[in-house]
């Protein structure tokens, strides 16, 4: 096999992929940064005698490549593992799409150029299934369902694009659920989704979420989805696969219990979203500056979709490590350290 070229090596779950490849394979690893050179590059990145950083933008034309990195890569690429994107919920929606639509479409038209492209591997978004309801399966896509941000539109119409643009390619699609620190350690560089109701939770800024008792939650450790990427990657089949919690997902109440136990602190309020919109929503908004932040997450408390988990079986339960994470989180004061 020929070498790989990884993009968003220095992102969160990226970068754990990145050590898969270098600790668990023989193959030389491109990766993409974005940076002014590829000195600069590769000071981003470990020092490893199988791995070299390419200065790179998947926003730009060729993605930004040096003829001479360029011309390497399309002779020695075998596997191109697109994990670069944009996770922010409150950017723009055409920002979102220039970088999760648009740039995918650029990393894959320099797949196409690679003479010897054996796969083309995306980490997309189990979100991608927006608010159907029921169970969502990995051979869907396109079931009518509206979207509770442009993260989660931008990842879809990547899909789209995908799907209708490289159908003749070797194409696998990646779809892990809420990204959380790992399993073992409870470390992650990522403190988002989960981790901003948390925080709230433990300073006891938040009285009343808008939420469901009984609304699942699909969570997984970065450990499990970089194990996951990087076997699938390497060797598994094409087509689309969920990264997901599955049967084992939680629910709110259920999280909601372990938060009380783990930060010693009373459970929030539950109201419906509607009573929490009407009527709690304007008075916490003027007694809580920072909750203004945290209302992009809501929406993921009171959700009905559940994820078909039959390919690759479920996910850990998040009840196994959640101690782990919040104490890795107050360690770093949420992410202040």
């Amino acid at each position: 096999m020929g070498a790989v070229l990884l993009t968003g090596a220095t992102g969160f779950v990226g970068r754990e992929v990145l050590s898969r490849f270098l600790e668990r394979d023989s193959r030389h690893v491109f990766a993409l940064v974005r940076a002014d050179n590829d000195d600069q590059a590769a000071g981003r990145l470990p020092g490893h005698a199988r791995l070299t950083a390419v200065a790179g933008d998947i926003e730009q034309r060729n993605l930004g490549l040096a003829a001479n990195s360029s011309e390497r890569l399309r002779r020695e690429v075998t596997t191109v593992l697109h994990c670069a994107a944009s996770v922010s919920f409150d950017m723009p929606l055409e920002q979102s799409r220039n970088v999760n639509v648009e740039g995918t479409r650029r990393v894959l038209d320099f797949a196409r150029s690679c003479t010897r492209l054996e796969r083309f591997s995306y980490v997309s978004t189990a979100y991608v299934a927006g608010e159907p309801g029921g169970l969502f399966r990995e051979d869907e896509l396109a079931v009518g369902q509206r979207f509770r941000n442009p993260y989660e539109r931008s990842k879809f119409e990547a899909e789209l694009a995908l799907r209708s643009e490289a159908a003749d390619l070797p194409l696998q699609i990646l779809r892990p659920s809420i990204v959380v620190g790992d399993s073992t350690t409870g470390r992650t560089s990522s403190f988002n989704v989960l981790y901003g109701p948390l925080r709230a939770f433990a300073r006891g800024t938040v009285p009343a979420i808008p939420a469901r008792r009984d609304a699942p939650v699909d969570i997984v450790p970065v450990d499990y989805v970089a194990d996951r990427v990087h076997e699938l990657a390497t060797r598994g089949p094409n087509g689309t696969f969920h990264l997901v919690a599955g049967r084992n997902a939680t629910t709110v109440g259920r999280l909601l219990e372990m938060s009380s136990e783990e930060l010693g602190r009373p459970q929030p309020r539950v109201l419906s979203p509607g009573v929490y919109r009407r009527w709690v929503h304007p008075w916490l908004r003027r007694k809580h500056r920072g909750l203004r932040r945290l209302e992009i997450y809501f929406p993921y408390f009171a959700m009905k979709v559940r994820f078909d988990d039959r390919r690759l079986g479920p996910g850990p339960r998040v009840e196994s490590y959640f101690h782990r994470l919040v104490r890795y989180a107050q360690a770093a004061r949420w992410g202040r350290r």
